[in-house]
């Protein structure tokens, strides 16, 4: 259920509320072990980091996230996806993504927690 709120906070809601969804989603599939489906809030999480401007996390983000299932299931992820590669370059989309790829997932895991609270304080201080 956290996920599905969090993809629909992400498009049509209050920012900070889908950062706490998504860290929540993150966490439950984490905490279960379920190593397949924590893909899909990753997947979700590095779109909305695109959207922020926060171009290298989201890549290295996706680059982990990146999956059949998640191809076909988040269809802003290959948004999210050409995106960063016209921003960052495709040399350095690919190094980063390849990053991401290589990490385990408890190491994602914690990566995402950190990239979500720096992702708050930002969102934070805007709305102040």
């Amino acid at each position: 259920m956290a996920a599905s709120l969090a993809r629909l906070e992400t498009e049509h809601g209050d920012p900070l509320a889908a950062l706490d969804y998504l860290a929540l989603s993150i966490h439950n599939f984490h905490d279960s072990g379920n190593t397949a489906v924590i893909r899909a809030p990753l997947a979700s999480l590095a779109a909305f980091l695109a959207r922020l401007g926060h171009h290298e996390s989201a890549a290295s983000m996706a680059g982990f996230a990146l999956s059949p299932l998640t191809s076909a299931t988040f269809p802003e992820l290959a948004t999210a996806t050409a995106h960063l590669r016209d921003v960052l370059g495709e040399a350095t989309y690919e190094s980063l993504a390849r990053k991401g790829e290589t990490m385990t997932t408890s190491a994602m895991a914690t990566y995402a927690y950190d990239q979500i609270d720096q992702a708050r304080i930002e969102l934070d201080a805007v709305s102040k």
